[in-house]
């Protein structure tokens, strides 16, 4: 893959850590102001409190894929982005495109979801 390609990518793995981060910091507000919400009744405790579990899933899912991320820049760091971590074969353009974290090509994405890898 040539460099201004990597480059690309690079800058698009930047823009989503950067959005990620800054919506990880908006839902731990939001959950802080949930606690500090003076909820008066029952009902009103619960919907907080669901919305508060509700959060902190979204936030275990995209602390998932803000280490996905993470990763795929310390790949382009280390010259080893767009190769598969477990064939070490090269990732498809098209799934780097529409996934660049991916770290998997598609043969052994499909063999870790069939829990094979």
């Amino acid at each position: 893959m040539d460099q201004k390609t990597i480059k690309g990518f690079k800058e698009r793995l930047l823009q989503r850590k950067d959005e990620m981060v800054r919506a990880y910091g908006r839902s731990k507000a939001y959950g802080m102001a949930a606690d500090e919400e003076g909820a008066q009744d029952l009902a009103d405790k619960a919907a907080n409190s669901y919305t508060k579990e509700f959060l902190f899933s979204l936030s275990a899912t995209e602390r998932q894929q803000l280490q996905l991320v993470e990763e795929a820049l310390v790949r382009i760091e280390e010259r080893r982005f767009g190769t598969c971590v477990s064939c070490k074969g090269e990732v498809e353009r098209k799934r780097l495109e529409a996934v660049p974290w991916a770290r998997h090509c598609l043969s052994c994405q499909e063999k870790q979801e069939q829990g094979l890898l």
